[in-house]
């Protein structure tokens, strides 16, 4: 067991399986929803990053390539000039949904290297101009684009043509828990010499405004190289810092004079060390105040051509006069091996160098992506921020009927730059991947999703924070079956534990949607959007008219899934525990009424072979929405095998099937599984074979589905002609869009027309390989369609698994197309191994889209990777 592992293994005894220290801190707080007291729930505009380095935040902090406590009492993080900027380089800046053609994006180049599970190693990569940074030029060129022309991006601006800029690396080496090597290492990239000036800064978030009970913390200077910071929980920690020019003290407190014309609480606010450093105002001031909540050292460096430099500092709750009296190199090195070691450990020795690094780089992004999240609801609409008088009205705004949630913990969220935030399917496809290297991390982050503080009374699993109570894709019980096989096969061994606390939980789950979105008890569920934001023909979360009903392929399939998923569940706990044979009987029978109500109540089109939304109208017509997207294709999904062997020692749960399939037989109903021919397993699917031939005939069509880096979210025949149907007077047209949205549905922004997603890739993927095992080479499919080559079903995913590799992988011109148009920039000296991980990919080209760093469900690809090569 390598140094590593053995740490994993002391946190997985901890109650929550969590370093004390992490990059727990976001990168951006401002425009979130948790920090937004205005009326009109316009998070965007109440609290804009033009607010941020002034305002005090009530429910997290941020700052450029930071850590924090898991509590985020006591925050680190780098600030950073050029000589030119208006403003320190504090957080990531970006356009809000109203400012963006595509709604929100991220303008800055940051990429995550390494890191640990443990985060004893870190390791990420910012790019800085050295110019002024183009705030206003992103602002409003982007103002003047309609959605059908490109983002303008940062790379567009012309910042970083001839090199001119930083490259900047932030590592961290831990000693131990609590004492901290930090370094960053700048690397001049121009043919000039430029300026730069870095702030390591140490603070604590302001808690003791909104507590008037909390013993106010302190940071003051111990003497010229350490700084003292006190917390009535954490106790004593010390900052050192080599050689600087100065230390800067000032308070972590609102500016009311600048913002709102209003008297501050103290002459030292938030944002003195950007007047201080940029203007030259109270600097001396702010060096011999010598105490507050938040401070700085200073080192102003001038950098020469090609010149590299690299600085050390160090966090720790141990003090000392000779801080650096260890060799700090020493302490990387032994940690970068370390990594080496462990990653050596889980990345297959068959794999290619360069798709190891899309792994390395894809587990360092989930990694850094672990952020604390706070959020007392009941908490929130009941008391004010300071700023906005506390009204009644918000206590039936946003979210106010989940006064149960009280959520104060640290979750993997889909991408650093949207501030902190959560979505229940997000959540769970980050678990799969997180399985890789931390499952008993990713056990936990399953579970709390279905604590009381979480999940409400009702059984509903939150969806995200701007409005809990939309609906995700029940994939929960999914994700939890995959970490329990990766961890199974990783250890020898299932947690069988696991499994039976999360069941009970999903349990109650189930029975909510089968309460709430099955609105007239005939097992064809709704459900509204269903994270396919912008897929439908019209926005499905509207509300419609009287005696209009709206039934969802998609709903249901999910439905069908999820009934199998927990049938699996319990038939692998039965085996330890017999009792739950009758819940494995349960779920089988309620995926058997979903498979018929899939099949045979007006979904399946029989004429197009394929499965559509159906619109009950007010006269009793059944209205089909003839658009082919991936709602059809989703009950490829919900398949399941189990062996004649596992069977023998359920005897209960194989009376009641055998009854209940011979009972179907003489009725002349639906039965929706198959036996071996060699009588060795039964295939449990809510698709015939006939039907998954014909769903796999149009996804496997590159007229169609089939795309160069996977599968398309939506058919490409409505590239040329637009899917057009009229609903009660008014015309509804849906055309394939292969990148960025031109729907205006959700703000455009999110898009399911056209693009591929490594989430529903990843679904169908796991399901063919499912019903490969079962249908062995007797099933052949033409791959692509029209080709005249027919190959089996394994075949086919390790086809589909191959084209999503290739998004991220160089090809033959030594680009990787996942960088698009950018190209020219990855293929400078020290940028040809960088991988940005984005939300999806352009559906003809298989560029990245959307958000740049949501490694989050992009993260999938690495188990991806790990099956492919380990064939």
């Amino acid at each position: 067991m390598n140094a590593e592992q053995q740490r994993i293994s002391k946190n997985a005894a901890k109650e929550v399986p969590l370093e004390l220290w992490g990059p727990y801190l976001s990168e951006r707080q401002w425009g979130t929803v948790r920090e937004d007291y205005s009326l009109e729930g316009d998070a965007w505009n109440y609290f804009p990053h033009d607010h941020a380095r002034s305002r005090v935040y009530r429910w997290g902090e941020d700052g450029l390539a930071g850590i924090s406590d898991y509590e985020q009492n006591l925050c680190f993080a780098f600030a950073l000039w050029n000589g030119k900027d208006p403003i320190l380089k504090e957080r990531l800046f970006g356009l809000t949904n109203q400012e963006g053609n595509h709604g929100e994006d991220v303008k800055e180049l940051y990429y995550y290297l390494d890191n640990l599970p443990t985060h004893y190693y870190m390791r990420q990569l910012y790019k800085y101009p050295h110019q002024a940074y183009p705030y206003e030029n992103l602002i409003e060129i982007n103002k003047q684009r309609n959605k059908f022309e490109k983002e303008y991006e940062i790379l567009d601006t012309g910042i970083f043509n001839d090199n001119a800029y930083f490259d900047i690396y932030f590592e961290y080496a831990k000693q131990t828990s609590e004492d901290i090597f930090i370094k960053i290492d700048i690397h001049n990239r121009g043919s000039v010499a430029a300026p730069l000036t870095i702030l390591p800064t140490i603070w604590f978030a302001n808690k003791w405004q909104y507590d008037s009970n909390s013993e106010k913390p302190f940071v003051a200077i111990y003497n010229a190289q350490t700084i003292h910071a006190n917390h009535p929980k954490l106790g004593d920690y010390y900052f050192y810092c080599q050689d600087s020019t100065e230390i800067l003290f000032t308070e972590n407190e609102t500016n009311y004079e600048k913002l709102f014309n209003k008297p501050n609480n103290t002459a030292f606010v938030k944002d003195a060390f950007h007047d201080a450093v940029i203007h030259g105002k109270n600097r001396a001031q702010l060096n011999s105040n010598a105490r507050g909540t938040k401070s700085a050292a200073v080192y102003e460096l001038i950098l020469q051509p090609g010149e590299r430099r690299q600085l050390y500092f160090r966090l720790s709750s141990e003090l000392t006069e000779t801080p650096f009296n260890m060799d700090p190199t020493a302490v990387f090195e032994i940690r970068k091996n370390e990594a080496d070691d462990f990653y050596n450990a889980i990345i297959a020795r068959n794999i290619p160098n360069d798709i190891a690094l899309i792994q390395r780089q894809a587990f360092a992004g989930l990694l850094w992506s672990k952020q604390f999240y706070h959020y007392d609801v009941k908490r929130w609409y009941s008391t004010g921020d300071g700023i906005t008088e506390t009204v009644f009205q918000r206590s039936y705004g946003r979210n106010s009927n989940w006064k149960n949630l009280k959520n104060k913990d640290v979750l993997i969220m889909p991408d650093k730059w949207e501030y902190p935030w959560y979505a229940s399917w997000d959540l769970a496809f980050h678990c799969i991947a997180m399985s890789m290297v931390d499952p008993v991390f990713a056990k936990n982050q399953l579970i709390t999703l279905t604590r009381e503080w979480y999940m409400n009374p009702a059984g509903q699993i939150p969806a995200y924070e701007w409005n809990f109570s939309d609906v995700n894709p029940p994939v929960q019980a999914f994700a939890a079956l995959q970490v329990y096989y990766i961890e199974q096969k990783k250890m020898g061994i299932g947690d069988i534990v696991f499994l039976k606390k999360i069941f009970q939980k999903l349990i109650i789950n189930f029975t909510w949607w089968a309460n709430r979105k099955d609105e007239d008890g005939n097992n064809i569920f709704a459900g509204g959007f269903l994270g396919l934001d912008n897929i439908g023909v019209f926005n499905r979360n509207s509300t419609l008219e009287k005696g209009v009903q709206l039934e969802q392929s998609d709903g249901t399939a999910w439905m069908g899934m999820y009934a199998l998923n927990l049938m699996d569940m319990a038939l692998e706990i039965a085996l330890y525990d017999n009792a739950f044979e009758d819940s494995a009987t349960k779920f089988y029978e309620h995926f058997v009424l979903i498979a018929e109500a899939l099949n045979e109540q007006g979904l399946w089109d029989q004429a197009d072979s394929f499965f559509y939304d159906v619109l009950n109208m007010p006269n009793g017509e059944q209205l089909p929405l003839k658009l082919r997207s991936m709602v059809g294709l989703i009950p490829i999904f919900a398949v399941s095998i189990i062996s004649t062997d596992h069977l023998k020692t359920l005897e209960d749960f194989t009376k009641r099937i055998d009854w209940l399939q011979a009972y179907r037989i003489l009725n002349k109903e639906y039965i929706p599984s198959q036996v071996t021919s060699d009588g060795k397993g039964i295939l449990f699917s809510l698709l015939s074979q006939e039907r998954l031939k014909d769903l796999l005939e149009r996804v496997l069509d590159e007229n169609e589905f089939l795309a160069p880096g996977g599968i398309r979210a939506l058919s490409k025949v409505y590239k040329e002609k637009p899917y057009s149907i009229n609903l009660q007077g008014e015309n509804y047209s849906v055309s394939y869009d292969p990148g960025d949205s031109t729907s205006g549905l959700f703000g455009g922004n999110s898009n399911w027309r056209g693009p591929v997603w490594m989430p529903l890739n990843y679904l169908l993927v796991v399901a063919i390989k499912k019903y490969a095992n079962f249908y062995g080479n007797s099933f052949t499919i033409e791959f692509p369609k029209a080709s005249g080559k027919f190959i089996s079903l394994i075949e086919v995913a390790n086809e589909i698994t191959k084209r999503l590799i290739s998004q991220m992988a160089t090809d033959d011109t030594h680009t990787r197309p996942v960088h698009g148009r950018h190209n020219w920039f990855y293929q400078q000296e020290g940028n040809q191994e960088l991988c940005l991980f984005y939300e999806y990919f352009n559906g003809d080209d298989a560029s990245g889209v959307g958000a740049s760093h949501q490694t989050g469900w992009t993260a999938l690809l690495v188990n991806l990777i790990d099956d492919y090569f380990e064939r």
